[in-house]
């Protein structure tokens, strides 16, 4: 009977326990009761499926919370940025606020300053324009005093250049003095600087182009030939001179034979009583050292053909009269073929182009109407 029974007590509700009395089986003892329901267990397998799922969705729903929390926390922690963020912005705008408003101020101030110097510089300028205007009044007044005291003055002055360029001119045609014709022409050109007026000031170059053209016209050696000219005419007492009236000539023909033996029979002689040899020697040195004073002369005076004539007839009295043979004739003929070699060909010098525009500028400056406050003084008489 109990066999029969076995089953409905597996068929009963998981968890029940059978009654005895309602089964009528004896009551076991709880050894044999749970040998005998070991073989039941294996049934609430079925119910595992719902209890992992139930497990999963609680997983789910936990992990939901989670992440709701998190973007929350999250969220909570960008707001908390965000009005950080909005509190700076606010603070820089309040800042920047305070900035512009002083920035205006210091505006204004500025502003008004420009307006206090505009004013100033509005009354500077008048009192400038005044002042300019005092000026030119003055001006005026100087420069009408200046005309008449100076007008005597550029008339003294125009006189003193004209008569030194006329002077320079008639030295230098007369007297051939290049040197003291350039220094008139400078002094002429030192006066024209001092003249106030600016209508002679194109004549200065007129003037510094003739007196340079003054020196150039000078021998650059002129002191050194007058020096040579110098130690010529002293060398002349010491050259020696040709053997004229020497008897010691060893001749063997007939006619000096006869000559030496008249010679105790006739003798010729001079009516000083000297000589013939010592009076030849003074003629001859005497004419060369005139022929050398000339050609100084001639250098001082700027006669190039009277120079070179007068050195011609010293070389040539050299030669005649002199001992060719002698070393210190032949330094001094050589000392004068150097000087004859170094005497300038220049052109004369053509002057008094500066002195014409000088009168011409005169004249024209004499025929220009007089200043605007001087004009009246003349035609106001009725």
């Amino acid at each position: 009977m109990s066999n029969v029974d076995q089953p409905n007590a597996s068929a009963a509700p998981e968890g029940a326990r059978p009654d005895p009395a309602a089964t009528g089986a004896l009551p076991v003892d709880p050894p044999m009761r749970a040998s005998r329901a070991a073989p039941a267990r294996p049934a609430p397998r079925r119910g595992g499926g719902s209890v992992a799922l139930a497990v999963l969705l609680a997983l789910l729903a936990v992990a939901a919370a989670g992440y709701v929390g998190w973007r929350q926390w999250q969220q909570a922690q960008g707001g908390a940025a965000e009005q950080r963020n909005v509190a700076s912005l606010q603070q820089r705008v309040a800042t920047l606020e305070t900035t512009l408003t002083a920035l205006d101020d210091q505006r204004g101030s500025l502003n008004q300053r420009l307006d206090d110097a505009a004013q100033v510089n509005r009354s500077l300028r008048e009192e400038l324009l005044g002042q300019a205007e005092r000026t030119r009044h003055l001006e005026d007044a100087v420069a009408k005093l200046a005309e008449k005291s100076l007008s005597g003055r550029d008339g003294m002055l125009l006189d003193e250049a004209e008569s030194l360029l006329r002077m320079a001119g008639e030295r230098y045609t007369l007297f051939h003095d290049a040197q003291g014709a350039a220094a008139a022409y400078a002094l002429a050109d030192q006066t024209l600087a001092a003249v106030n007026d600016g209508a002679f000031s194109s004549l200065r170059q007129s003037v510094n182009a003739e007196r340079e053209a003054l020196v150039k016209s000078q021998p650059a050696s002129q002191a050194g030939a007058l020096q040579q000219l110098v130690a010529l005419r002293g060398a002349l007492a010491t050259l020696p001179l040709k053997p004229l009236d020497s008897g010691a000539t060893e001749a063997t023909d007939a006619w000096s034979r006869i000559r030496r033996a008249l010679a105790g029979v006739v003798s010729v002689q001079r009516d000083d009583g000297a000589p013939l040899a010592v009076a030849d020697a003074r003629f001859a040195r005497e004419l060369a050292a005139l022929d050398l004073a000339q050609a100084q002369a001639a250098l001082l005076a700027h006669d190039a053909k009277g120079y070179a004539a007068a050195l011609q007839r010293v070389d040539a009295a050299l030669a005649s009269q002199f001992d060719g043979h002698a070393p210190a004739v032949q330094q001094a003929r050589e000392a004068l073929r150097q000087l004859a070699s170094q005497l300038p060909a220049n052109a004369p010098v053509q002057l008094g182009a500066a002195l014409g525009e000088l009168r011409n500028l005169r004249a024209v400056h004499a025929l220009s109407p007089a200043p605007g406050g001087s004009a009246p003084s003349g035609g106001a008489r009725p």
